[in-house]
């Protein structure tokens, strides 16, 4: 994620026809969710703040959340795309543009007040097509923005890659790992806006096709060792690269080397989308845990508030902990010092941020503004399967 790097519901069950007795006549039931990615989704953004907190450069290898994410997204955009492609980028585009706007005022505002001048990039702030610009004081905050500059793209590009897909699909899911070696090995992007963009899209663009090869029913015509070999090849010799060709801090975090990281998460993203098919897991028995199923829920259904605003916690957090030291008594039995208790304070902070301005995405995606989402029916209630992208 940046120096610090690192996703909608399928249609409702229709209604009984109407017959002129309510009686008879009960409410449509809500949509469907298939909790398996449902949980995958939470994971991953619990494991982008917990880097985030603790910089550990081996968390992505243990969960590379960014490929997961955009696997997920790309499973919905193949769904939606079943219906008129303008509109569906137009909706993407309107339930993700408005948190961002909302987030954006905050940040754009304080760094003005922080000396930042800004110049005609700025345009970058409404439609983040290019990263936006920022000054060093927010850098923080700012930097995360690289996931939605890539979502944005692969949505608009979506259109026509789901039909250059579909036209050979195992080929082109193949092929689609070309744009990273060839940015890596033969031709070294700009250092700008455009080679950031050009090198997340590269690293990225097979966890998004994969999720068309998921929708599609592409991964459950493959051979089970066909997709073990290939899978743990392409894990097998993305952290080899990672541990051998370290970035210039001398990390093998694969935030900073995308080839690493493209393929470290081509493989491991295969094999969770694979699994699901092939052991047919769709985590029904969540809904027995109350309290995790509603969890699961809240995540998902605040996915973006909790990913924009989970740094600027985690920034709060810092000075409110000072202010613990004042306390004599947090002083002694606190442990002020601990990561892990900004872990938890951060958390506390990104839940109130989820009660302040979740409601945004619940405008942004035409529904009634509501502090918290209401609970969602799982798979088997409803005997239908959901894919759902942030």
């Amino acid at each position: 994620m940046g120096a610090h790097r690192r996703g909608a519901l399928a249609a409702p069950v229709a209604p009984a026809t109407d017959s002129g007795d309510p009686s008879l006549n009960p409410r449509p039931e809500r949509p469907a969710r298939d909790r398996y990615f449902d949980t995958l989704r939470a994971v991953a953004l619990i494991r982008v703040v917990t880097y985030h907190t603790f910089g550990w450069a081996w968390a992505g290898m243990v969960f590379p959340s960014m490929g997961v994410m955009f696997a997920l997204a790309g499973t919905l955009m193949a769904k939606s795309l079943e219906r008129p492609a303008l509109k569906v980028v137009r909706s993407r585009m309107r339930r993700l543009l408005p948190p961002f706007w909302f987030w954006g005022v905050f940040v754009v505002v304080a760094m003005l007040i922080h000396n930042w001048m800004p110049g005609w990039q700025i345009v970058y702030w409404i439609v983040p097509l290019g990263d936006p610009p920022g000054n060093a004081w927010a850098e923080q905050a700012w930097e995360i923005l690289w996931y939605l500059r890539t979502y944005l793209w692969l949505v608009l590009l979506s259109p026509l890659l789901l039909r250059v897909f579909r036209l050979a699909p195992v080929v082109v899911l193949l092929l689609s790992l070309a744009p990273i070696l060839v940015v890596h090995f033969l031709w070294e992007p700009p250092d700008n806006r455009f080679g950031s963009a050009l090198t997340d899209l590269a690293t990225f663009l097979f966890c998004w096709l994969l999720g068309f090869a998921h929708r599609d029913g592409v991964l459950r015509r493959l051979k089970p060792f066909a997709v073990a070999v290939l899978s743990l090849a392409a894990i097998a010799y993305g952290g080899w690269y990672a541990f051998t060709h370290q970035a210039e801090t001398g990390s093998y975090d694969l935030d900073d080397i995308p080839l690493a990281q493209a393929l470290w998460s081509a493989g491991y993203v295969t094999l969770l989308m694979y699994a699901k098919e092939y052991f047919r897991i769709d985590f029904a028995w969540l809904t027995r845990v109350r309290p995790l199923d509603r969890l699961v829920t809240v995540f998902n259904a605040r996915a973006v508030t909790i990913y924009l605003w989970h740094e600027i916690a985690l920034i709060l957090a810092v000075p409110l902990i000072d202010q613990f030291w004042n306390v004599p008594a947090f002083e002694k039995y606190l442990p002020l010092e601990s990561q892990w208790f900004m872990f938890g304070i951060g958390w506390i902070l990104i839940a109130v941020f989820v009660l302040l301005c979740g409601w945004v995405e619940d405008v942004a995606g035409k529904k009634k503004p509501k502090l918290l989402p209401e609970a969602v029916l799982p798979r088997s209630a409803c005997g239908r399967t959901a894919t759902m992208g942030p």
